[in-house]
């Protein structure tokens, strides 16, 4: 009995110590909201699912102010599904006190995306003043060889690595989206596969016109170089994305996609893109109901995130996400989506009876 007894005091400092500890220290790992995404819901067609994409992003290895993995883990919390990390080639600011070549940002970041199951896309932003301006080459294999005298040079060694090559923000920074004689010659010569329609917090009007006039794809990204909460909050669908109508969520259905111009740009509440796109998109989101006891009504449910704004006849309609709207509508007539643009001075139209 007295050796049962000098066991357990032998023990029991332990345990005292062990409880000392645990209250000692509260832990409230609830508060931690890096394992927390948002779910975005945004319907596809055809068998395409949308993916929800950045693909104009810069961290310390350019002239951003974050670290690459900071990058995946930002969009991984948003909900998007694909990122493309697009340092500058010749505007490299911090490149004394950040070592690493110009491929670095991509491995860096690639080893984290990997380890949630997000997609990067490697990428570069080939960068010269006007006429040529931003171009983001995406899909590359090795930044290192863009890194050309002449940006002709440049774009051709993209192509040659099987790149998408997309125009950045043809306004900034003069105001003007003017399509140079250096961009038809591109144009013409394949070069140019995207442009961007949005790029940070401006749209360019115009752009809409030349996606449509020379089947380019619409793009619309953050071009972003601080944290994404410091210039968008931290609401959902709060940063402009490129939204892509895939066959599968990975790489290789992104690019696919993106040569085949099934894109959409949605930024601030409203959409772009091209009208055939934009009306399935439309048709996939928004469900409509005629109700059949002669009181005229129908529902219009809108079963997505997006948000709608309907002109029809002389009232305006807001159909909000998730939201049922239940209206008389006439029998014929033009329905307006005015935060659907198509076009320069175009939005997306349906004509009553709404199939």
């Amino acid at each position: 009995m007295k050796k049962y007894y000098l066991t357990l005091l032998l023990f029991f400092p332990v345990l005292l110590f062990g409880q000392l500890r645990n209250s000692d220290v509260y832990k409230l790992p609830e508060m931690g909201k890096e394992n927390i995404r948002e779910n975005i819901n945004i319907p596809g067609f055809d068998g395409y699912e949308t993916l929800k994409c950045d693909f104009h992003i810069h961290t310390v290895f350019s002239d951003g102010k974050v670290w690459p993995d900071i990058r995946v883990n930002e969009a991984w919390q948003q909900g998007l599904d694909a990122i493309a990390i697009t340092d500058h080639i010749e505007y490299r600011p911090f490149k004394d006190k950040v070592l690493g070549d110009l491929n670095e940002s991509y491995n860096i970041a690639k080893g984290h995306a990997d380890h949630l199951g997000f997609i990067l896309i490697k990428g570069a932003e080939i960068t010269r003043n006007k006429p040529i301006g931003h171009l983001n080459a995406l899909f590359i294999n090795d930044a290192n060889k863009l890194a050309l005298e002449d940006p002709i040079d440049a774009l051709h060694e993209a192509k040659r690595q099987g790149a998408f090559v997309m125009w950045n923000h043809p306004g900034w920074p003069d105001d003007k989206s003017t399509l140079y004689p250096v961009h038809e010659q591109l144009l013409k010569d394949n070069l140019i596969d995207g442009i961007e329609t949005f790029n940070f917090l401006e749209y360019y009007p115009l752009t809409f016109d030349y996606a449509n006039e020379y089947n380019l794809a619409y793009m619309g990204n953050s071009d972003i170089h601080h944290l994404i909460t410091e210039t968008y909050g931290g609401e959902k669908l709060a940063r402009p994305l490129t939204l892509v109508f895939s066959s599968e969520r990975s790489e290789k259905g992104i690019k696919e996609a993106l040569f085949a111009r099934r894109t959409a740009v949605l930024f601030n509440g409203s959409l772009a893109g091209k009208d055939d796109i934009l009306r399935k998109l439309f048709n996939a989101a928004v469900h409509v109901k005629k109700i059949e006891n002669n009181s005229g009504y129908t529902e219009l449910s809108n079963t997505s995130d997006l948000n709608f704004i309907l002109l029809i006849g002389n009232y305006r309609y807001c159909l909000s996400p998730n939201k049922t709207l239940r209206l008389k509508l006439p029998e014929t007539g033009r329905v307006i989506v005015e935060n659907c643009h198509t076009g320069k001075d175009s939005k997306l139209e349906f004509i009553l009876p709404l199939q």
